[in-house]
């Protein structure tokens, strides 16, 4: 967010802990992108600022609640409030429990691939309506075909990029893979080592799609112990993702720090891909 924003999201934090009972005299800032995650002290509790235009956070938390109920591997909302979405200052807030995170520099791979199998089947049992991954592939192709959203893309790299997105999209259709709710974005920054295991956050990526796309998120070494994983499929899924983050870095309005810079050596990594797998993605 901006310094701005990110002040008034603090303050709208504070303010509606204390409306409801919370005592928060500092806010230690975990996160901040386009919503801001935040740690209240001395209540310890979690909160998630976004702006009022922003409409996942009411799904966020019904999804989180089942899924807690279904025994899944999800940090679970704050147990002292009623479970609801507060509106405050032109923002949305949801109060979550805060898991102190171990000290490990690593997910054990093995450890990784069990907390997504649990995600996976804990969803299974969920009927909600979701986008489906493609969706995200759509809107990353209207980035690319629009010169004023994506004004830095260079016309070689602006082909390559529809091109890529649009070939995948057929070639991960064609295998007809099964499909079920996903995380949509099950990468290490929102996975928390805890005390109480592995919890996924940020579920406001959900999507529906073959697993292969949650697992392209995740470490390669973590596919070795997921079990019948289609490994085409899974290179496929990757190439994928490589190419959507690639595209949202020449967004103009994209915040990343350092994003073009990320973007030009993610493009080079495409091309090379495109020859070392020898894939045709003109057709």
């Amino acid at each position: 967010m901006k310094p701005s924003d990110a002040a008034r999201a603090v303050a709208a934090s504070m303010s509606t802990a204390a409306a409801l009972g919370l005592v928060a005299d500092e806010a230690v800032v975990l996160q901040d992108s386009n919503r801001i995650t935040l740690r209240l002290l001395p209540c310890d509790v979690l909160i998630r600022v976004a702006p009022a235009a922003h409409q996942a956070a009411r799904f966020e938390v019904d999804l989180a609640q089942a899924l807690t109920a279904s025994g899944s591997p999800v940090a679970a909302l704050e147990p002292r409030v009623e479970p609801r979405v507060h509106e405050r200052d032109g923002f949305v807030v949801t109060l979550w429990a805060y898991h102190e995170p171990l000290a490990r520099q690593e997910i054990p791979p093995a450890d990784y691939a069990d907390a997504l199998v649990r995600l996976h089947a804990g969803m299974r049992g969920i009927d909600v309506p979701t986008p489906r991954f493609t969706d995200r592939i759509e809107e990353a192709r209207r980035l690319v075909a629009d010169r004023d959203l994506t004004p830095a893309l260079v016309d070689a790299d602006r082909r390559l990029l529809g091109d890529a997105l649009r070939s995948l999209k057929r070639m991960i259709g064609e295998r007809g893979a099964p499909e079920q709710l996903l995380h949509g974005e099950p990468h290490p920054g929102n996975v928390l080592d805890t005390k109480d295991g592995l919890l996924f956050v940020d579920l406001e990526t959900c999507c529906r799609g073959p697993v292969e796309f949650d697992l392209a998120h995740a470490p390669e070494e973590v596919a070795e112990h997921y079990p019948d994983v289609d490994h085409d499929l899974l290179r496929e899924c990757r190439f994928l993702m490589l190419a959507i983050v690639t595209t949202w870095r020449w967004d103009r309005d994209d915040q990343l720090p350092d994003g073009l810079r990320l973007g030009a050596e993610w493009l080079q990594r495409i091309r090379e891909d495109v020859d070392r797998y020898s894939l045709d993605i003109r057709r």
